[in-house]
């Protein structure tokens, strides 16, 4: 085998890129690596649907909210599979593939972020507004917004990739790339829509519910000290104010260190490519945010634990077993 069929693509072909030429070790540990959180991604978020889908109990909007965002994570973490195969910077399965892939990633990852944004919506008016909770979120809204959600982000991506979509591998330059035409517009339009207007609302969301949050701790802390001036009540109810503020910080800290590499890279003031192969790290980052989801957003109830015992013990398949008290 001479070093030119090694290094192409495809060896048979004048124009066939060149595979990117790293150790062997360091492409196993890419492909262990990447199909590990692959891997996690798809069963987390699986365990999540399942849970929230077959116990009755669960049946609340902000769990169909939950419900909604396993599953556009169980797709992300499906589509991280395609990463795989251009590690080694070899496309093999077509340009229509190529560019169903990028939209595939486009619908789902913006989908996901939209349901953030929703979820956010959520607690803010479970914490801020309780009294009008159950009028104002109802699982027939809920049912609606991520319907909407799915719509917009498949609509936003036939645009973005409509000259792709038309002529499927236009704009590689040899056999076995893989990329998509990201103009400045495109880049900025990302940007705003898909970055700047999520965070905004995201952060000023959970701000406001974390003042809240920490405001009726302290009425809680001053009126249990008032009737019991015990000492361990304080110090419990300041481990929750500092639970709280944690937990808060890390939805918001998570979500920017997985998506800001990503924008720092496609938002710049030139027209320019992004390569599949070029981009993977970013791109992986980018998903990875939806292995961490179900983790953040899920993994702390006490429900989900239960859930997954019941799962992994194969109870829910018993007659009834939906009816089982998850509380």
């Amino acid at each position: 085998m001479t070093m030119e069929e090694v290094e192409l693509c495809f060896p048979q072909l004048n124009t066939s890129c060149w595979k990117t030429n790293r150790p062997l070790s360091v492409s196993v540990l890419i492909y262990i690596v990447l199909s590990f959180i692959s891997l996690l991604t798809v069963t987390l978020n699986l365990l999540v649907i399942i849970s929230i889908s077959h116990f009755k109990q669960l049946h609340t909007p902000t769990n169909l909210l939950l419900l909604s965002l396993g599953v556009s994570d169980f797709f992300v973490g499906f589509d991280m599979l395609f990463q795989i195969l251009v590690v080694n910077g070899c496309w093999l399965l077509g340009d229509l593939m190529c560019t169903l892939y990028f939209v595939f990633d486009y619908v789902v990852t913006s989908t996901s972020i939209g349901i953030m944004v929703l979820i956010s919506i959520d607690r803010y008016v479970a914490i801020c507004d309780p009294l009008h909770y159950s009028t104002k979120v109802t699982p027939r809204r809920v049912r609606f917004g991520v319907s909407l959600c799915w719509i917009l982000s498949l609509s936003y991506a036939v645009i973005v990739m409509k000259d792709d979509l038309k002529q499927p591998g236009r704009y590689k330059s040899c056999a076995g790339e893989c990329l998509m035409s990201c103009d400045i517009i495109h880049q900025f339009t990302d940007f705003i829509v898909l970055f700047l207007i999520p965070i905004i609302i995201i952060v000023v969301l959970y701000m406001r519910v974390f003042v809240v949050a920490v405001s009726q701790a302290r009425a809680m802390r001053s009126h249990i000290a008032a009737v019991s001036h015990q000492r361990s009540v304080k110090v419990a109810v300041k481990k929750s104010e500092m639970k709280a503020a944690g937990t808060l910080g890390v939805v918001i800290v998570v979500f920017l260190i997985c998506i800001c590499p990503y924008f720092c890279v496609t938002v710049k003031g030139r027209d320019t490519f992004v390569s599949a192969s070029s981009a993977s790290f970013v791109l992986f980052l980018y998903d990875s945010n939806s292995c961490l989801n179900p983790l953040i957003y899920a993994l702390f109830y006490p429900w989900f634990r239960k859930s997954i015992k019941l799962i992994f013990t194969l109870q829910i398949l018993k007659p009834g077993s939906c009816e089982t008290n998850m509380l």
